[in-house]
């Protein structure tokens, strides 16, 4: 059972959220309606000014009763006063022009307007006097009419009997309209409607005025009242919230059209008073209040003036609970702003404090960023010192490994040397000992090995050497090698600068130059250097320099 409960909870939640967002989306419509209500006056006032010089300028009195007829239908429900004058001249024109139909039209325009003012008797009268077997094409109008003033009359009497009068007489003329009026027309659907609900057959009413609200224009002035009718069988169900809605859609539909003579906003403002909604409730009722003023329109001012007291007291209880509200408020933020006050007086000390601590921090922070630069400045030297001690390092390991390996084999071929000079000696071979001591193939040989010796272990030190020392050149011509070699004298000088020994004497007699010969191949190569050439000795000594 709980769980069917919770699925029933679940499945309506949302749709009573988006009932709510519908209805408070109308509510702000209706707002924005309600405050500009002087632009649908204005607008109103327009139609009527174009009419009334219309009515200036025509000469016919057939041209002058039919603009008199539109002046009347603009008045009707936007001033009655106004709508009397101009069906009262409408008759008297009418009768001028001798046309019955047109005689009948006007005398019921007359009672109709008399039915809004109040002028009850005489609305009657009127009604009571005409002859309207003779104009069958008014005769819905004249039930219609005569169905709306015995409704108002039953609404306005105090007594019962006369109540219960007016209500039968109501029924009657409301059962001709119905069975006279086409089934289509608007006047059908509203009395249709309007018997169902006073038999309280709320669902028939619904059925029928649902699908037919749609195809009403907006422009018409029976939307309003068929929503107003919707809403009432809504009332009839208790179902609120739909009451609410149509009652919005309907003063909307009023409003917006500039009629003054209405009571949907009179209606939902009292439903929103019951629901403590005590501010849109009076400014609803006063609007309703006003226009039924403006429109002289005697019955919704006289509902209104029964409900307005109970609304201003209520709307003047909640201003005095909001004033008592505002004025402890106003304490209660006084007491507060002297605390603000005295905690910002402690506030502005300690941040003078702090403003002091920051500064320091600050010439403290610098003088760091100065030691952090110069200790940065400082680790990069030492980082290039332990670079360039560990790359020295490596490469005396390597030279000593190989000159120990070299001089041993020296020392090998020395002693073989010289036991072959002392087999020519002692066998009496003078003339080839003269001539080995004389030969230079000996150091020759033993000066190539050497070189190639160094060649080797140079580049195993630096294989990309050739490649990235021709990079630094305009052209690579010097890089270009004979079949055989692993490096020429020119590499072989910047070898010797790349391992540290830049003296040219030295150079000189490692290669076995003189020094302006040295002097000479670093100045010719230099001048081809791709930069200057005061910095192409700093670039040599920057090839390989991750051998580790």
């Amino acid at each position: 059972m709980n769980r069917f409960l919770t699925f029933i909870i679940l499945t309506l939640l949302p749709i009573t959220l988006l009932a709510q967002n519908d209805f408070d989306s109308l509510l702000k419509e209706l707002d924005k309606t309600v405050d500009n209500y002087e632009v649908y006056s204005i607008r109103k006032e327009d139609e009527i000014n174009k009419l009334k010089e219309l009515l200036r300028n025509a000469s016919a009195d057939l041209q002058k009763q039919v603009i008199g007829q539109k002046l009347f239908d603009e008045y009707k429900l936007y001033q009655s006063d106004s709508a009397l004058v101009y069906a009262r001249n409408n008759l008297q024109l009418v009768n001028t022009l001798k046309d019955l139909s047109k005689i009948n039209s006007a005398k019921l325009n007359l009672a109709s307007i008399m039915g809004i003012l109040g002028m009850y008797k005489e609305a009657t009268d009127v009604l009571y006097k005409m002859n309207i077997q003779f104009s069958p094409d008014l005769k819905g109008v004249f039930y219609h009419v005569n169905t709306t003033i015995y409704d108002s009359m039953s609404d306005y009497t105090t007594s019962l009997e006369g109540k219960k009068k007016y209500e039968l007489l109501t029924q009657q003329f409301r059962d001709s309209t119905i069975q006279t009026f086409p089934s289509n027309s608007n006047l059908n659907f509203i009395d249709q409607a309007s018997k169902l609900i006073g038999n309280q057959k709320y669902d028939e009413t619904l059925n029928l005025l649902l699908d037919y609200f749609p195809t009403i224009p907006k422009n018409n002035p029976d939307q309003a009242i068929v929503a107003y009718l919707i809403s009432q069988s809504y009332h009839g169900k208790k179902e609120v919230e739909q009451e609410k809605k149509w009652l919005t859609i309907s003063a909307i539909s009023d409003l917006q059209l500039a009629k003054k003579e209405y009571i949907s906003l009179r209606s939902l403002a009292f439903l929103l008073y019951e629901e403590g909604d005590i501010d849109r409730s009076y400014k609803y009722m006063k609007r309703a209040l006003e226009d039924a003023l403006f429109c002289n329109a005697r019955l919704r001012t006289y509902e209104i003036s029964k409900m307005m007291p109970i609304i201003n007291e209520a709307y003047q209880k909640q201003n005095e609970t909001n004033r008592s509200q505002l004025i402890l408020f106003l304490l209660s933020a006084s007491v507060l702003s002297l605390f603000l006050m005295a905690a910002l007086f402690m506030l502005f000390k300690q941040m003078k404090k702090l403003s002091t601590a920051k500064q320091e921090i600050s010439i403290a922070n610098i003088q760091l960023s100065q030691l952090n630069s110069e200790l940065y400045v400082f680790n990069e030297k030492l980082n290039e010192t332990n670079n360039s001690l560990s790359e020295t390092n490596l490469l005396k390991e390597i030279y000593i490994g190989r000159y120990m390996d070299q001089c041993s084999d020296y020392i090998g071929k020395l002693e073989g040397y010289r036991r072959k000079l002392n087999v020519m000696a002692t066998t009496g071979k003078m003339n080839d000992l003269v001539s080995a001591v004389k030969s230079k193939k000996f150091i020759e040989n033993e000066l190539a090995a050497f070189y190639t010796n160094f060649d080797q272990t140079f580049l195993q030190l630096f294989p990309h050497f050739i490649k990235e020392f021709s990079t630094l050149l305009i052209d690579d011509e010097i890089t270009q090698l004979k079949e055989g070699e692993l490096l020429n004298t020119e590499l072989r000088i910047f070898a010797l600068i790349r391992l540290g020994i830049k003296d040219s004497a030295k150079i000189a007699v490692f290669l076995r130059y003189s020094v302006s010969t040295i002097y000479n191949y670093r100045s010719q190569i230099k001048n081809k250097a791709v930069g200057p050439r005061d910095d192409f000795e700093l670039a040599i000594m920057r090839i390989g320099k991750d051998i580790q």
